[in-house]
């Protein structure tokens, strides 16, 4: 896994994520606990979605 998650798309999608997930951990909608998806890959700096799309925010350089 190459990264592809950049460091202002990192930060924005961690913090949407723990955002979602407070949300339903205070009694919002149980589709809430899909903040688990972004918070997940802007810890990891990979997003398969973004491979299937051709998108690279990270500056790192392609192989």
């Amino acid at each position: 896994m190459q990264c592809n998650v950049g460091g202002i798309d990192k930060g924005v999608r961690i913090a949407a994520g723990i955002a979602l997930i407070l949300w339903a951990v205070m009694g919002g909608p149980a589709w809430a606990w899909i903040g688990v998806i972004p918070l997940a890959t802007g810890l990891v700096g990979f997003c398969p979605a973004y491979r299937l799309l051709g998108i690279q925010t990270c500056s790192a350089k392609k192989p």
